[in-house]
C-alpha cells in the first residue's frame, strides 16, 4: 500500500514536470520547490510533506540522491506554512457513545458487519489487519479471544503479535460474542480462509454506512475510526500510555500521546 502511496504521488509529480517541460528524474531542488507552490493552492500542508518523501523514496530506487533538506525546498516549505498552517483535520474517533448507536443500527441478519466493528474497535485494529485476519489466527479462550496478527504496518518482517479481547458485560455489544455467532453462521463447513472475505476499503464504507443509518454525519468517520476511537477512550478511561501502544501496536508515542490529549480536553 506505501509503495502504491508512493508511485501515485511520483505520477502527479511527472505530470507537472511533463506539462512545464521539466526533468522528473532526477529532479532538481528548485523543481521540487516549484511543484510544492503548484500543489499549495489545492493541498494540505501534511500532502506537501508525503510528496517530498514519495519523491525522494522513487528517487533512491532508481539509484538518484535528491537533498529533500536543501535550503530551496525548506525556505519555499517553511513560506507555504506560514500561509496554510499545519494543522491536519482528521476524521473523527469513534467513542462508546458513537459506537452503542452505530451497533443498534445494525440489521440483526448483519452479523458480520456488527463482528467487524465491536472487533475493530475492541482490538485497536488497522483496516489492512482487520481484513487479513484468517480463520486460523482466532482462538478462543476462557476469558475471551486470542487473534494473532501476522504482519502489520509496523511489523514488516512479520514476527507476528496477538490481541486479547475479553469477554464484555453487557451481551449486546460484546466483540467475543458477535465475533463467535458470525463465525458459527459462516464457517460451518470449511474452517479455513479470510474471515470477514473484504477488502480494507470496504471497512470505510461499512462504517461510513451505519453511522449515517445511526443519524451520524458519515463525512466524520473512515476506515480509521475504529482505531483512534479504541485509544482515545482507553486514555480517557486512564489507560497508561504504554498500555495503548501494546494494544494498538503504536511504534512511537506521537500519535498515541495526540489521543491522550484529546481525551483529556474536558478533564
Amino acid at each position: 500500500n506505501t509503495l502504491r502511496a508512493y508511485q501515485s504521488d511520483f505520477k502527479d509529480f511527472s505530470a507537472f514536470c511533463v506539462k512545464n517541460g521539466l526533468s522528473s528524474m532526477p529532479a532538481q531542488p528548485k523543481i521540487i520547490a516549484l511543484y510544492l507552490t503548484h500543489l499549495s493552492k489545492s493541498s494540505k500542508f501534511s500532502t506537501l510533506k508525503r510528496r517530498i518523501a514519495s519523491i525522494s523514496v522513487i528517487h533512491k530506487l532508481k539509484g538518484h540522491y535528491l537533498d529533500t533538506k536543501h535550503p530551496v525546498i525548506m525556505e519555499n516549505l517553511h513560506g507555504i506554512k506560514r500561509t496554510l498552517g499545519s494543522r491536519q483535520k482528521s476524521k473523527k474517533p469513534i467513542l462508546i457513545n458513537d459506537l452503542k448507536v452505530i451497533i443498534k443500527a445494525i440489521d440483526k441478519d448483519k452479523i458480520r458487519d456488527k463482528a467487524l466493528i465491536l472487533i475493530g474497535f475492541a482490538g485497536g485494529f488497522r483496516r489492512s489487519e482487520l481484513v487479513n485476519i484468517e480463520y486460523e489466527d482466532i482462538e478462543f479462550v476462557t476469558e475471551g479471544v486470542k487473534i494473532f496478527i501476522k504482519r502489520s504496518k509496523t511489523d514488516q518482517s512479520g514476527e507476528g503479535s496477538i490481541k486479547a479481547i475479553p469477554y464484555f458485560e453487557n451481551y449486546e455489544f460484546c466483540p467475543v460474542i458477535a465475533l463467535k455467532n458470525y463465525l458459527d453462521d459462516q464457517f460451518t463447513k470449511k474452517k479455513e480462509g479470510k474471515v470477514f472475505k473484504i477488502s480494507d476499503k470496504s471497512v470505510a464504507l461499512i462504517i461510513k454506512r451505519y453511522a449515517e443509518k445511526a443519524g451520524l454525519n458519515s463525512s466524520n468517520y473512515a476506515g480509521h475510526s475504529l482505531r483512534s476511537g479504541f485509544a482515545t477512550t482507553a486514555a480517557e478511561f486512564g489507560a497508561e500510555e504504554r498500555n495503548i501502544m501494546a494494544m494498538t501496536g503504536h511504534k512511537t508515542t506521537q500519535m498515541v500521546r495526540r489521543y491522550i490529549q484529546e481525551a483529556n480536553l474536558f478533564k
